[in-house]
């Protein structure tokens, strides 16, 4: 799918463009966007509104046909809510349901003319972005695994967004921007998407090859040995059950100025999931191929940032093995030694991401980063808390940390990946405690998602860190079963606005 940007003003209106459709907006009270009030030249569309064909509730949609007066063979009537200003709820709502229209209309191009400019406490960046992004994720597919391939996908494929922003040079940008980012979330869709016995950890491994390749990045795999070599106890121990080797893949992508310190991505990667000797239930169990949507999203992420060619130094990081049961696997009361010398007593087997990503974490001290954001299907718990519509942010309490969580809780708001910050205090580090070792892998029950992230600070304590648990937003369910993409939007985001904020420094 093809996307352009239009500037229009009074000289330049939209009902002059050729095309096999326009969708413009329509409102609840009966009114017209301004630019369904051009095309209402001979009163069609006003005719069509007052009738009550369209209602204009948000995301409904009626499809005209040879309008007299303009140049485009259709007219799509987009509802957009009660308000003249719309919200950016009720503009979603219009983006997605032009979308579905547009993915079935018999026409291969088409213009989106909706209100870009005037959405309430939004600018048109903001909406051209989410135009793009929803109508990539209509257009997203997943039949790789498939004998019989779906049909080719009819619809629209070249789309021209109107808006009357003047800075037209900016909006092509966003375009360029969220096309990228879109591929880094049709990435991280199909490693989620893919079965275990596909996406290994070898597979992530050859993925960050090819990304590396690609667009000039940097990358290194370790391997067993190399892990022995660098006492990671604690990562080894997961891995033990299986025979798919680990793998630690590093990828660097140094867009900045040599001397600017990096932002380093920590993502889980564990490929499958069955519990280990804790074994997990058989129902769903399926979806334990989701397991490594952090390690999928920061592929992903770097993906998009990679074709921005982003001006910022981020390294990605991505502990990756499979945690299976066999008679060498990990046992609960087992103790295990991380790389930080810390030791664990695994009371379950089935909390191993804390214990991949403790080794990493402790890792990428070496890096001296200006800041870490570890990304882990971590709980079932944060599920619990959060349900499936916010990632659950955790950081600790002062200064720094606030800020790096204000700017990922920002970055989240604006892309519409949302996070909610949760607590991390002392008094929840006293569920670890371990009669036989510094610590315990689990807290029990209470407060599940706090106690994880509280394992993990402690091997953060060198630089300033942040842990977003997505185990209720990387993927869904039931009839839509399938990897989300997120947090992909967030993170680009926020590297997006920390390489805006290092050039005003610079500047």
């Amino acid at each position: 799918m093809d996307f352009s940007i239009k500037t229009i003003d009074a000289k330049t209106g939209v009902s002059s463009i050729k095309s096999g459709c326009i969708a413009v907006g329509v409102f609840e009270n009966k009114k017209l966007s301004d630019t369904a009030r051009e095309l209402d030249r001979k009163g069609a569309i006003s005719a069509a509104v007052k009738s009550g064909d369209i209602s204009g509730k948000p995301g409904s949609t009626l499809l005209l046909r040879n309008v007299d007066g303009i140049a485009a063979e259709r007219v799509l009537l987009v509802g957009m809510g009660n308000e003249d200003t719309p919200t950016e709820k009720n503009f979603l709502t219009a983006a997605q349901a032009v979308a579905k229209v547009f993915a079935s209309l018999g026409s291969n191009d088409a213009v989106i003319a909706l209100p870009v400019d005037k959405i309430k406490d939004r600018d048109a960046t903001w909406a051209v972005r989410a135009t793009v992004v929803a109508l990539r994720d209509a257009d997203y597919r997943f039949d790789v695994m498939k004998s019989k391939k779906e049909p080719e996908q009819a619809g629209v494929r070249k789309v021209t967004i109107a808006a009357s922003a003047t800075d037209t040079g900016a909006l092509k940008t966003v375009v360029a921007q969220s096309v990228a980012l879109a591929n880094g979330m049709d990435l991280t869709k199909d490693l989620g998407n893919l079965p275990g016995n596909v996406c290994t950890p070898t597979y992530l491994a050859d993925t960050a090859k090819k990304l590396a390749k690609e667009f000039k990045l940097g990358v290194e795999v370790l391997d067993r040995k190399q892990l022995e070599a660098l006492k990671m106890g604690s990562f080894l121990s997961v891995t033990r059950g299986t025979d798919e080797p680990p793998k630690f893949i590093v990828l660097k992508h140094m867009g900045g100025k040599a001397k600017d310190a990096p932002v380093v991505l920590v993502g889980k990667g564990i490929t499958f999931d069955t519990g280990g000797i804790s074994l997990k239930p058989g129902a769903s169990m399926d979806e334990m191929k989701y397991d490594m949507c952090g390690a999928a999203s920061v592929l992903g992420t770097f993906r998009a940032i990679a074709e921005m060619d982003l001006k910022l130094n981020v390294i990605g990081v991505i502990p990756s093995c499979e945690n299976m049961p066999s008679g060498r696997a990990t046992k609960p009361g087992d103790i295990v030694t991380s790389m930080s010398g810390q030791t664990i007593e695994i009371l379950n087997t089935d909390a191993e991401g804390r214990l991949i990503l403790c080794d990493a974490l402790t890792y990428v001290e070496r890096f001296k980063p200006a800041a870490v954001v570890d990304i882990a299907t971590l709980t079932g718990a944060c599920i619990t808390a959060l349900g499936h519509h916010n990632t659950g942010l955790f950081t600790r309490h002062d200064d720094a940390h606030d800020e790096l969580a204000n700017d990922l809780l920002a970055a989240g708001k604006a892309t519409g990946d949302t996070a909610w910050r949760m607590p991390i205090e002392d008094v929840y580090q006293e569920q670890l405690k371990s009669n036989f070792a510094d610590m315990a892998n689990i807290g029990g029950p209470p407060a599940g998602s706090i106690t994880a992230a509280c394992f993990l600070e402690r091997y953060t304590r060198k630089y300033t860190w942040a842990h977003l648990d997505i185990a209720g937003t990387a993927w869904k369910s039931g009839a839509a079963k399938g990897a989300t993409g997120r947090p992909v939007p967030m993170l680009t985001a926020f590297l997006l606005d920390r390489a805006q904020a290092n050039g005003r420094k610079s500047a």
